[in-house]
């Protein structure tokens, strides 16, 4: 009887592991998908796929990093509610990627730094939970910036095969503007690009209008400012504003006409300020990564309070 009972719990037993496995990848995926507020799993699954297309160790880190923050959240027993929408899983993505551009996705050593980067961030996102929930302000990528910062500070700059800074053609123009989305995961290659455009459509057609948007003022901006060809072509002139849209345009203030329009204009100021980040952390070797996004998106949603018209939603 106790053979029998037990022949009736293997089966059962193993069906509830392979739902555990499935319910943990969608959670990893949909946290690759918070990335750009997009709870999504498919939407996590077309960003993973813009990491293996610039690079199959991209997509390991990236994927990994958000496997590592969402498990260790899930150990340290984080709200199902966080677990379940991805909330855990982007800032550690973000920390494991930034590790293998700056510091050698080959290396042994990269691999430990990451993993390690990547329990940190999860341990840095209920720290700064803590600090801004009780003022009401968004974590966002403030876990990202802070721990990928240390990490990377003394590190020798990325090559990213950036162009001259001559003339811009308008294939130019194009492929930068689809880079702008791939740097929001560190690639500069636009196809790469493509496929987070892809993910942001999967969200939702509005959803990736305003990020659309918020690219073409970013890179506007920058130009009209004289930024080299080479930061237009590679993208770095426009992921920030891409984050900085999507975040004010369609999560945190509504998502209306007026919303949007104070998006975008926040989009042009976090490409403005981008050089005056450059001068900050070069000294010590560091790099941008988002910090214009978390600054401007911080500064434009506590100045938001102060106009009625631009309502905040959760």
């Amino acid at each position: 009887m106790v053979g029998i009972a037990a022949g009736t719990m293997r089966p059962e037993t193993g069906r509830n592991r392979a739902a555990d496995c499935r319910q943990f990848g969608l959670r990893v995926l949909r946290g690759m998908g918070q990335v750009t507020f997009a709870p999504r799993a498919l939407t996590g699954l077309l960003f993973a796929t813009a990491l293996f297309a610039a690079g199959w160790e991209y997509g390991l880190y990236g994927v990994g990093g958000a496997a590592v923050g969402t498990g260790t959240a899930w150990l340290l027993g984080v709200a199902e509610e966080r677990l379940a929408q991805g909330m855990e899983g982007f800032n550690s993505c973000l920390v494991a990627v930034g590790c293998a551009v700056f510091l050698g996705a080959g290396r042994p050593s990269t691999v430990f730094v990451a993993l390690l980067g990547s329990v940190v961030a999860t341990v840095a996102t209920a720290a700064a939970g803590r600090a801004l929930g009780a003022r009401g302000l968004p974590v966002l990528t403030l876990p990202f910036c802070v721990v990928a910062s240390v990490l990377t500070a003394t590190s020798a700059p990325a090559v990213t095969g950036a162009v001259s800074a001559g003339g811009i053609r308008a294939g130019d123009v194009v492929r930068g503007f689809l880079a702008g989305f791939g740097q929001i995961f560190l690639m500069p290659q636009w196809y790469a690009g493509a496929f987070v455009l892809a993910g942001l459509l999967v969200a939702g057609p509005r959803v990736a209008g305003v990020a659309c948007a918020g690219n073409a003022a970013g890179m506007a901006a920058s130009w009209a400012l004289g930024t080299p060809g080479a930061q237009l072509v590679n993208g770095t002139a426009g992921y920030n504003s891409v984050l900085v849209a999507l975040a004010l345009g369609a999560v945190f203030l509504g998502g209306g006409v007026r919303a949007v329009t104070y998006g975008v204009v926040g989009a042009v100021v976090a490409a403005a300020c981008l050089p005056a980040f450059g001068v900050v952390v070069a000294p010590v070797g560091g790099h941008v990564l988002t910090w214009p996004f978390l600054v401007t998106t911080l500064v434009f949603l506590v100045g938001a309070r102060s106009f009625p018209r631009l309502a905040a939603t959760p």
